[in-house]
């Protein structure tokens, strides 16, 4: 019996001593994604959201005068009718999304590329952790990697901050996104919530569906993209039910690292301001709907090009969530794509072409010039993290050898 063999015997004997769970358990029902018989209902309903319908008006007319907003709902409610007649399962949603995204790569990027997916087996379910730099794109990518190389999409984490309205957490869940929930106040709820989550993960990868989350709770503004041991942590409270060590535990969850890279971010200027507030006055307190602005503005905005490495699922005997974490952090680190807007920012731009540098450049003097060194700083950050993490791995790569 090969280790990966083992490890899956060993996870399926431990689960049978727990009252059998499956995704599509009672116990999981305040934070699962729908499931195919729900959708015709929900999608029904969202056509019909007042709030929908009045937001797509503001965006698709945005120079029309407010008063005409209401006129607009029931041709958009018609035009939505149409585009969704034929959705009736979760599959449909995701291929109407796969095409959306098609869009958005043509639309708002230089090129999408991607590697590493094709040596994953469509046949087991793994556990994606990626760098996170923009909140629905990031696990878009993702998905899109796995619509082309024939895996099941993933199961996405998304935090019950960013679903305020009712319409957006009807959305997100049709795009198979799970509640994490962030805005508990008391220690015993959110262990329970936590608990909750960990075993939700584990089902399903014991049922080899694909799950993505970010490694790190919020998006790393400052471009240092650092694995939080406290998400890490959170996996192993299902397995230490399963009675099984933090290793054994590990191993079971097929975790793949995955490393996105942006050439150009398009929330840079609101990640630089958000910075530059907290370091002048201490704290920063977001608008209403802040965060559904910057999904906006992060699937309209100019990425440039985009690339998205995935590794093989980490076999290692790490015997801790910081060992776990570093690992994590390596590849991600190591397969960050340096592109010129890194390089630039970095003052490592020796084989730069003038046309990038000056692209780049022109692009951070059009933000307004106290936010422009929190841009570069975030820019650059990914080139000192390849730096150190390759440097670390040439000394132990000579400490083996001796």
């Amino acid at each position: 019996m090969n280790n990966t063999t083992s490890q899956e015997h060993s996870f399926n004997e431990a689960a049978q001593s727990l009252p059998e769970l499956t995704t599509d358990d009672p116990m999981f029902d305040d934070i699962r994604h729908y499931r195919d018989d729900e959708v015709p209902a929900v999608v029904k309903r969202v056509i019909n959201d007042s709030s929908l319908l009045g937001g797509l008006a503001r965006n698709m007319f945005p120079s029309l005068p407010k008063f005409m907003h209401p006129v607009l709902k029931p041709v958009i409610r018609h035009i939505l009718r149409k585009k969704f007649a034929k959705i009736t399962d979760i599959r449909g949603c995701q291929e109407y999304v796969a095409r959306f995204m098609e869009g958005v790569i043509r639309n708002s990027t230089d090129g999408f590329t991607y590697e590493g997916f094709d040596k994953l087996d469509p046949a087991k379910g793994y556990l994606f952790i990626s760098n996170h730099r923009d909140i629905s794109l990031d696990p878009a990518f993702i998905d899109m990697c796995c619509f082309y190389n024939k895996l099941d999409t993933v199961k996405i984490a998304i935090g019950d901050n960013l679903l305020r309205l009712p319409v957006a957490t009807d959305l997100m869940k049709l795009n198979k996104s799970f509640i994490v929930k962030r805005s508990l106040s008391s220690v015993k709820d959110k262990i329970k919530a936590f608990s909750e989550l960990s075993a939700y993960i584990g089902t399903a990868i014991r049922e080899n569906h694909n799950v993505w989350i970010a490694q790190r709770e919020g998006r790393a503004k400052d471009g240092n993209d650092a694995t939080e041991d406290a998400i890490l942590k959170m996996f192993y409270m299902y397995g230490k039910k399963l009675k099984m060590s933090f290793p054994e535990y590990v191993k079971s969850l097929n975790i793949v690292p995955v490393s996105i890279s942006y050439e150009f971010d398009p929330g840079d200027v609101m990640k630089a301001r958000e910075l530059y507030e907290k370091s002048r006055n201490g704290n920063y307190t977001k608008s209403e709907f802040e965060d559904i602005d910057s999904i906006v503005s992060g699937i309209k905005g100019y990425k440039g090009r985009v690339h998205v490495s995935a590794g093989g699922p980490l076999t290692g005997d790490y015997q801790d969530a910081s060992a776990l974490a570093k690992a994590i952090d390596t590849f991600i680190y190591s397969h960050y794509q340096l592109f010129p807007s890194v390089l630039v920012a970095a003052g490592h731009d020796e084989n730069v072409s003038e046309m990038d540098r000056a692209r780049f450049l022109e692009r951070i003097n059009r933000a307004p010039e106290e936010l422009r060194p929190y841009m570069m700083r975030m820019y650059g950050a990914p080139y000192f993290n390849y730096e150190r993490c390759v440097s670390e791995l040439k000394s132990a790569s000579q400490e083996c050898q001796v």
